[in-house]
């Protein structure tokens, strides 16, 4: 058996179909990800652009990366936070979810059904409410998520993943610019009310995805992807770290509201066109 007790995959019935047997909130409400349907997007010019403060850490000031299985994680230090949201929301880690070398569209957010290379997820708690991460996971205020949808391109500096071949494994790096893995533009985002994507799926998250995607090289991606494995002591071969998105889930009755304006009438095109005319 696997030492898991969820999977991405459909094998040992533990693959995201059946997520919600043993985790019910999988199957309930407000759960993410969702696609960003333009249908559904609806501009709200109270949306203030995103703060964050002290993202910038220092080498010497050691960050504990790990491999639990399912994605890689980065343990941030409690002096980082979001200081533009109604409550105090604290950083507790980041991680990522990516494809696979054949595959390499991993994205969970989608907008109009386009899916990225991977998505990075910054995840902070409120802290105003709850003393921990653990206390706050599962309260419908508890979590705040910043998203970041990743492209793959021919150019980028940040190479922060080292080689992991087994999951469970901790390693300390120094600290770096996590200002540098969100875009430029901190005011054009997505907002709407999720979950969890992983198992128990708690309806927890304000979720925060933002429009400009930032982009890593396809080179430095499939370096990360043939260096990171899942596997549990149990599992007799090492499992490749693959393909660790959940699928998007029923938008129902919400509202994504989004802090720019798109779409056939937006700025943009608006401009756009005028020059075109010129």
């Amino acid at each position: 058996s696997s030492g898991a007790k969820w999977t991405y995959d459909g094998k040992f019935d533990k693959g995201q179909d059946h997520w919600s047997e043993r985790y019910p909130y999988c199957g309930g409400a407000l759960q993410s990800p969702i696609d960003f349907e333009s249908d559904l997007l609806r501009f709200d010019p109270t949306l203030r652009p995103i703060e964050v403060q002290n993202y910038i850490l220092s080498p010497n000031e050691q960050i504990t990366l790990g491999n639990n299985g399912h994605s890689v994680q980065l343990s941030l230090p409690p002096k980082m936070y979001i200081s533009s949201l109604p409550n105090h929301f604290t950083a507790a880690q980041l991680h990522l979810h990516w494809g696979s070398p054949t595959w390499p569209a991993g994205s969970e957010h989608t907008v109009n059904n386009k899916r990225y290379a991977a998505e990075l997820h910054v995840v902070h708690y409120n802290s105003d409410k709850y003393p921990n991460i653990s206390m706050a996971v599962d309260k419908s205020d508890g979590l705040a998520v910043l998203g970041v949808l990743i492209e793959v391109g021919t150019f980028n500096p940040l190479i922060f993943i080292s080689s992991f071949h087994l999951s469970d494994q901790k390693v300390k790096v120094p600290g770096f610019n996590i200002r540098a893995l969100l875009p430029k533009r901190l005011d054009e985002y997505y907002r709407y009310d999720g979950s969890l994507t992983t198992p128990p799926c708690f309806p927890s998250v304000l979720w925060t995805v933002f429009r400009n995607p930032i982009t890593i090289s396809r080179k430095q991606v499939l370096q990360q992807l043939k260096s990171l494995y899942s596997s549990h002591a149990q599992d007799s071969a090492p499992m490749p770290l693959n393909n660790n998105y959940r699928k998007t889930q029923p938008v129902d009755n919400r509202l994504v509201l989004i802090s720019f304006k798109e779409g056939k009438y937006g700025l943009q095109n608006w401009l756009a066109l005028i020059l075109e005319h010129e």
